[in-house]
């Protein structure tokens, strides 16, 4: 396993890897938009396949966990915690103050790993995820770092 820093080349395989991941994944014009000077898009390879990916968006002391996705045949390997500890500490070698992200209320295996990592509940965010019939809510966490 190696983590690199992903170009906007990578977009359309993490556009692929989020499909396959997510209900309602990120499309690939919205992946390509978060490759700029506020972004970090950060990936973890396998025998040279791209098998996840995580972006950091970061305005002063402020860093998002925008989105972190492991291709569901390559989850429970360790690659998502791979990933997000990258993530915090580049956003601590960026000097940010706090990671913050937003967490479907039922990915609790991912609310088990950002809580194992140290992140906190700062809040709800009520119906803010789509579902196949409605919505559910966000939960929100951070990180001081």
């Amino acid at each position: 396993m190696n983590l690199i820093t992903l170009s906007k080349e990578f977009s359309s395989v993490m556009a692929l890897i989020a499909a396959n991941a997510h209900s309602h994944p990120m499309n690939e014009s919205t992946i390509n938009s978060c490759f700029g000077d506020l972004y970090e898009c950060l990936g973890v390879l396998a025998d040279d396949e791209l098998c996840g990916f995580a972006i950091l968006h970061q305005i002063f002391e402020d860093a998002t966990l925008m989105d972190i996705c492991v291709e569901p045949v390559h989850q429970g390997k360790g690659y998502g915690k791979a990933l997000l500890d990258a993530v915090i500490g580049l956003a601590r070698v960026k000097e940010a103050e706090v990671l913050m992200l937003e967490v479907r209320e039922s990915s609790v295996g991912a609310q088990a790993l950002y809580a194992k990592a140290g992140f906190e509940l700062a809040g709800v965010r009520k119906g803010y995820y789509k579902t196949e019939i409605g919505t559910e809510d966000a939960i929100l966490m951070t990180l001081s770092l």
